[in-house]
């Protein structure tokens, strides 16, 4: 939607000129007689380099501050969706391989467009886009602003992050790649499960799904209360309990991509063209992980009240990508461009846990095994239709428009965790998870859980930008808006499985569920006066959501003597949320009284202005400031007060009525210096003041892991400083230093939010032992380190690239009851990629991910929380230019 900054203000740049800045020249001279003189222009450098220029030119005629990554920079690190390319930008982070952290603040932070567009979000515990979902075949670049501009969201804390799909190209493309790898994690067998009818395409086949029984009665509303023994026996016959554990090997990944596309000139006048682009991959990642929960502090000591020591999970991932894009052109000033976008991705994972808990521990001769299977479906659809249109008649006035309609799905059918108790029967220490184990015999031997999130959005915007020339001054103004309309709705349900049900307890033993509610069994089983289904869904498990903004701007662009550049303008919105918890029981609004009323729906107007500055010291230096005005507000999911797990911890979160929003002063410097032959560096100051920061904190666990709450803090602030360079080795001597280049950034900055205990107790309803009440931003990491190492041979058959990743420890958990919060530790990120070009059609790459074969860890008061290993994976893949 937004016009690339200052499109009719920039001077002409000649071919020439565009060529030295691009590559290095040498030039030779032939001369076959004295009248005829044949010049021979040849052109070296690194591929890297000449595609970075590029978006280095475009982030250099930015008013405010932006980082830029494009499509060729994104496939020499070897990224393969849009999340992973991301940390590569200057101070981002990325969280559990989906999510962006900008700046250090977490991803309530961050907002992200597509093709500058608003789109929903499948994702029900985040309220930003999981950028995993967006395979890098399909992107055209990524451009991250970091500063605030009118003609942006005024949810805008860290920054906006828009993600450019690729567009009709200029000429006939057609190419196909395919991949296979494996992970080191994966070299023996890794566990599975018997049920779930999971095939290759990842789907669902309608096992997992709850019966139509059960089924009829949710949808009735007569839930699953006060059953008959023998009805609650009959339901339960209908139940998926094919979860018995077994032991496979894995398949290697799989990765395939076809990409077609052409245009055509009907005339002198008339160009149509489209683009095709699809993408399957299908992986399998097994791990071992630690986990501790709900732990007790006696003095300085800690007690693990619960654990699980020995964790074997496995997760297979699906995805499926399209991406159509039709368009047309008149004359080479009206392009109307439309695009399809299909994202499909499903995640099966399975855990096998052994571990205690307080009243079942090795010192009584016991131990627990808990199954848990985790699967989902997320899907996203967009349809974009946007124009832009230049008027040479009014000055070269352009008008932009874009209008998008996205909805997006997550499927959760048939989730399910059990848990089976080991006992030492010969007292030897020895725990036979095959002969000395049996079903828990308790009211949640097992659940079963059902979820679906359904989300429709749809937004429309347009620009008008008009210049002028005055003199000195060189001016562009800029008005717009934008219409944003959201809505969500949620269902869950749940029912959990009495063995206090069966009255004969000895058909309890064993270590697979399925065998020990066969059907044979079931339809011999005796029963006691109990059901052996009990329905556990409560209100507020649905709710229904809704939100609405409207947005106007005035933004305007002035040069002076081309020295000076001021920006700046401002930004009204009017923002609506409503969000109305249900009873799944009477579908009635679960609206207890009137204050819960207030607190789920509220509106707030503003004016949100925003100033940037340039100074030209050279004509390849720039000296930028701005400041801007922003707000952060809670989403749908944190005012509603469903609860969810968060995928990071496994810890459940709950929303809270009543969470206001956050108001942000932003402000930014940057120097920055555009040097010969792609060359460059910048360093940047950046700070923010935040009134009121939404937080996580921790409610005392009662039986379980801990409830994560959403609250306000009473103030906060981020500052910091970013620096990014790119530079070739030539200078060093001849030889092979002329064939590498190194390019990196590195952020240094913190953060301190302020609590006030009592009013966190106001807003949550419950006790908050907080520990720390001045601590650093959950999420917030003090530094983020990248760097490259770059190789392009003289013949330009082979380059190489040596990438490597850190950020610091960083907040998951506020601690609480004197524990201090549990940080995420440093995770040390080492690839290396090769790409071989054997002809001019082929391309050969080898990509190996987490050379340091690092493990995912988490930490407090120097225990370990969490840890989950990951293995390094290798990956081989051909690609064919027709």
């Amino acid at each position: 939607m937004n016009r690339p900054a200052n499109r009719f203000l920039l001077k002409p740049i000649s071919l020439a000129v565009a060529a030295s800045i691009m590559l290095p020249t040498s030039i030779a001279f032939a001369q076959s007689n004295e009248d005829e003189v044949i010049e021979e222009v040849v052109a070296t450098g690194t591929r890297l380099k000449g595609t970075a220029t590029a978006v280095m030119e475009e982030r250099k005629n930015q008013a405010f501050v932006a980082d830029i990554m494009g499509a060729e920079q994104i496939a020499r690190t070897g990224d393969s969706d849009a999340a992973g390319a991301l940390r590569r930008v200057t101070g981002l982070t990325l969280v559990d391989g989906r999510f962006i952290y900008v700046r250090g603040l977490g991803e309530r932070y961050s907002s992200t467009q597509l093709n500058g567009a608003i789109v929903p979000s499948p994702d029900p515990t985040r309220n930003v886009i999981p950028l995993d979902l967006f395979p890098s075949s399909i992107i055209e670049s990524l451009a991250v602003q970091k500063s605030y501009s009118p003609s942006m969201p005024a949810a805008f804390g860290g920054g906006n992050v828009n993600i450019r799909l690729k567009s009709i190209p200029t000429q006939r493309v057609f190419n196909v790649s395919a991949a296979v790898g494996i992970d080191t994690e994966n070299s023996g067998d890794v566990l599975d499960y018997a049920g779930g009818g999971r095939d290759w395409t990842g789907e669902d086949d309608g096992t997992r799904a709850v019966s139509t029984a059960i089924q009829e009665r949710w949808d009735s509303k007569n839930f699953l209360d006060d059953l008959e023994p023998e009805e609650a026996l009959e339901l339960f016959k209908g139940v998926n309990r094919e979860y018995g554990l077994e032991r496979e090997s894995a398949d290697p990944d799989m990765r395939v991509n076809v990409t077609y596309g052409d245009s055509y000139d009907y005339d002198e006048d008339w160009r149509f063209g489209f683009l095709v682009t699809s993408r399957y991959s299908a992986q399998t990642r097994s791990s071992e992980e630690y986990e501790l929960q709900d732990p007790d502090l006696v003095g300085d000591d800690i007690i693990n009240v619960r654990f699980f020591d020995d964790i074997q999970g496995t997760e297979q991932t699906v995805t499926w990508s399209s991406l159509l894009t039709l368009g047309v052109d008149y004359n080479r000033q009206h392009r109307i461009d439309y695009s399809l976008i299909v994202l499909n991705d499903t995640r099966d994972e399975i855990r096998e846990m052994f571990g205690n808990t307080e009243n079942l521990n090795q010192a009584e001769g016991l131990r627990i095994r808990d199954i848990d299977v985790q699967y989902e479906e997320r899907s996203l659809y967009t349809n974009q239709l946007k124009g832009q249109h230049t008027i040479p008649e009014l000055n070269f006035m352009g008008i932009d428009w874009t209008y998008s309609l996205g909805r997006s799905v997550r499927h959760a059918p048939g989730n399910f965790n059990a848990r089976f108790v080991m006992e030492d029967v010969n007292q030897d220490g020895i725990f036979d998870d095959e002969n000395e184990i049996f079903l828990s015999d308790a009211q949640t031997a097992a659940r079963y859980t059902f979820q679906d999130l359904h989300d429709r959005l749809e937004n429309f915007g347009y620009n008008v930008t008009y210049p002028m020339t005055m003199g000195k001054w060189e001016t562009e103004y800029k008005v717009g808006a934008s219409f944003v309309t959201k809505t969500r709705t949620a269902e869950n349900r749940r029912f959990d499985i009495n063995t206090l049900g069966v009255e004969d307890r000895s058909i309890l033993d064993g270590n697979d569920f399925s065998e020990i509610f066969s059907d044979s069994v079931l339809d011999t089983l005796s029963l006691s006066s109990r059901p052996i289904i009990r329905d556990t869904t409560i209100a507020g498990d649905d709710y229904v959501a809704g939100q609405k903004i409207d947005a106007y701007y005035l933004e305007a662009d002035f040069f002076y003597d081309n020295k000076w550049r001021f920006t700046g303008g401002a930004r009204y919105e009017d923002f609506r949320q409503v969000v109305a918890p249900l009873d799944p029981r009477t579908n009635q609004f679960d609206l207890s009284d009137e204050a819960d009323r207030s607190q789920l729906a509220f509106q707030e107007d503003g004016f949100y202005p925003a100033l940037a500055v340039t100074y030209f010291l050279e004509d390849d230096m720039q000296l930028r400031a701005s400041i801007g005005q922003t707000v952060v507000r809670p989403d749908l999911r944190e005012v509603s007060s469903a609860t969810y797990l968060d995928p990071l911890t496994n810890f459940p979160i709950a929303g809270t009525p009543g969470v206001s929003t956050t108001d942000i002063i932003n402000y930014d410097l940057r120097w920055e210096w555009y040097r010969e032959a792609g060359n460059n560096v910048s360093v940047g100051l950046f700070y923010k003041d935040m009134e009121a920061p939404i937080e996580s904190v921790q409610s005392p666990a009662q039986d379980g892991p801990p409830l994560i709450r959403i609250a306000n803090a009473e103030s906060g602030e981020v500052y910091g400083v970013e620096v990014e360079f790119l530079q070739d080795l030539a200078f060093i001597g001849d030889g092979i230093w002329d064939n590498l280049f190194t390019t990196g950034n590195i952020t240094i900055s913190d953060s301190e939010i302020v609590l006030d205990r009592q009013n966190i107790v106001e807003q949550t309803g419950v006790s908050a032992a907080i520990t720390n009440v001045e601590r650093r931003m959950t999420g917030h990491s003090q530094y983020v380190l990248n760097m490259q190492l770059g190789y392009d041979s003289d013949n330009g058959e082979h380059s190489a690239s040596l990438v490597y990743n850190v950020f610091g420890e960083r907040i998951l958990i506020p601690g609480i009851d004197g524990f201090d919060d549990n940080f995420e530790q440093p995770f040390h990120s080492l690839d290396m990629v090769y790409k071989y070009y054997p002809d001019f059609n082929s391309t050969v790459t080898l990509r190996v991910q987490n050379i340091l074969g690092e493990d995912r860890e988490i930490e407090f008061n120097d225990t370990l929380l969490r840890s989950e290993t990951r293995g390094t994976g290798i990956r081989l893949s051909f690609k064919y230019d027709f």
